[in-house]
């Protein structure tokens, strides 16, 4: 999961692409990166870290220029090294800079193809460099002739011909403009937002409307399934579908966990969404729980706090917040590997003991995925003093991969693999436990929004929008990205850089001298 900025402006872009980017930093915490047009020159700025903490004063002004790209990164695909970071960028044809929220399925037949019919070679293991290779080279097939708004369309076209999988694209060509493009079933969020300023119209995408709000722009519309949007230089931006068929399947995850709730996403808020997951949680709890020994509903910061609410209300039970959250603590869930995960969860959350002691608790939380965190919360409530520890899911049980860009790679590491609803509670030591149902969330997301035909809900039912996931695909995408396999990673490479530094250090360790053959101690005469 990452987010994506891309501005049209008739100012100097990098300032705002940067106050975007802040907005947009909890959906990465590894990564970030700018790029911008400086009349023809790319100018970028890349690095590991948060926003803040990659891009100083001097970076800022050396990128000129009033059109660029944003992104923030949480790793996926391919690894978590620097040269992982986006935007990527192309020099032929053209200049094309690219960043990218997704995941691609095809991504492994799709790198065969580039070395062996379109004689491109990648850098990198990332889907995203593979997805500017293959925009670049129907580009440069569209293109031969001259390079207009036509060609540029018949490019995305053929992108999404061979592409499979989620995707919400912006590029940057340089001398020419903006384009923006979402894949045919819309997995991946991006909205477009437009601004009047006395030299005309300026345009912003971004991954979620919180972006736009923040810089004064009007939320126009979503990009819708298929679609693409070209802002070129001085003129007015155009928007033209370019998939043969399409399906309007959102992911539900980024209603339930990812987005901001103060986002408006397809047409729907992320605040009234999970105050509706809330309001279906509770009328659960009633039918299949006694509920009048509960003495207090508390949340687990921060996304759980609307459905805590609502559930709090409905059940007529005290609301409480009885964790402090330590806002310098990442997103633990999107946290590279489940050590680092285990060391935060502590850190990030301290109880306040006067709102457990002697109590019966019920905490809610939006989904339960690795388990690590919920047992955790559960250890602390019962250090705090709580009688009892009940614990609800505003999300059904996480029981499947998910290869549409949100760190569920392997079965083995999700906690509802293969468990029983009685077994999870056991394992995160609750004295009771429950689980939204499917349906209801499906409902609770989907509050009168006719045009959208369902949700990408895989990780709850293993059923893939796009097809073509197969098991050899599960198999590969959970050998490839298993916590295991990037625990391996890091402690070759942290072993790597030990033994470059020993040898650096021998190479450059001053020769010592020859040692002086010891003198025999003088004897000293008494008289």
């Amino acid at each position: 999961m990452c987010g994506v900025v891309g501005l049209m402006s008739h100012g100097a872009a990098a300032a705002e692409i940067y106050d975007a980017l802040i907005m947009l930093q909890h959906r990465g915490q590894d990564a970030a990166g700018i790029m911008t047009d400086d009349e023809g020159m790319c100018r970028k700025r890349r690095a590991r870290g948060l926003v803040r903490e990659t891009f100083r004063t001097r970076h800022m002004q050396s990128l000129r220029g009033s059109a660029g790209l944003g992104h923030v990164r949480y790793p996926t695909a391919g690894s978590d090294k620097n040269s992982e970071t986006q935007p990527f960028f192309v020099n032929s044809p053209y200049g094309i800079a690219l960043a990218h929220n997704g995941n691609l399925t095809n991504a492994h037949e799709l790198a065969g193809e580039m070395r062996q019919r379109d004689r491109r070679y990648l850098n990198t293991d990332s889907d995203s460099e593979l997805l500017l290779n293959v925009f670049a080279h129907e580009l440069l097939r569209t293109s031969r002739r001259s390079m207009d708004i036509d060609a540029v369309f018949r490019a995305v076209r053929g992108v999404h011909k061979r592409c499979r999988g989620a995707y919400s694209v912006v590029c940057l060509i340089l001398g020419f403009g903006l384009v923006a493009f979402r894949d045919p079933y819309g997995i991946r969020p991006m909205v477009v937002g437009r601004r009047e300023s006395a030299k005309g119209p300026e345009y912003l995408v971004a991954s979620e409307s919180v972006a736009l709000q923040q810089l004064g722009f009007e939320l126009l519309q979503d990009v819708t399934p298929g679609e693409a949007w070209v802002f070129p230089y001085g003129e007015e931006a155009l928007t033209r579908q370019c998939a043969v068929r399409t399906q309007y399947t959102p992911c539900i995850f980024e209603y339930v966990y990812f987005a901001r709730p103060d986002s408006l996403m397809d047409k729907i808020s992320v605040h009234k969404a999970r105050l509706r997951m809330g309001e279906r949680l509770a009328e659960k709890i009633q039918r299949e729980h006694d509920t009048s020994d509960v003495d207090v509903v508390i949340p687990i910061p921060d996304t759980s706090r609307t459905s805590a609410m609502e559930v709090a209300s409905r059940l007529n039970v005290k609301y409480r917040e009885g964790f402090i959250k330590n806002r310098y603590i990442g997103r633990t869930f999107i946290m590279p590997g489940q050590d680092e995960r285990r060391r935060s969860v502590r850190q990030k959350l301290n109880p306040i003991n006067l709102e457990f002691r002697g109590k019966n608790v019920l905490l809610v939380d939006d989904s339960i995925v690795r388990g690590t965190t919920s047992r955790q919360i559960v250890e602390m409530s019962r250090e705090a003093g709580a009688r009892k520890v009940y614990f609800a899911s505003a999300a059904p049980p996480v029981r499947h991969q998910n290869v549409y860009g949100i760190d569920m790679p392997a079965p083995d590491e999700l906690i509802a693999s293969n468990r029983s609803v009685e077994e999870i509670q056991e394992r995160i030591g609750a004295d009771w436990l429950i689980y939204q149902d499917l349906g209801d969330l499906i409902s609770a997301v989907n509050f009168r929004r006719a045009e959208i035909t369902g949700f990408d809900v895989s990780c709850f039912n293993g059923e893939y929008v796009t097809g073509e996931v197969d098991r050899k695909l599960l198999l590969r995408v959970a050998r490839e990205r298993a916590d295991k396999v990037r625990a391996r990673r890091r402690s070759r490479k942290r072993k790597g850089k030990k033994a470059a530094k020993v040898a650096a250090a021998r190479t450059a360790a001053p020769a010592q001298p020859a040692k002086i053959a010891e003198l025999p101690a003088l004897e000293v005469e008494r008289g």
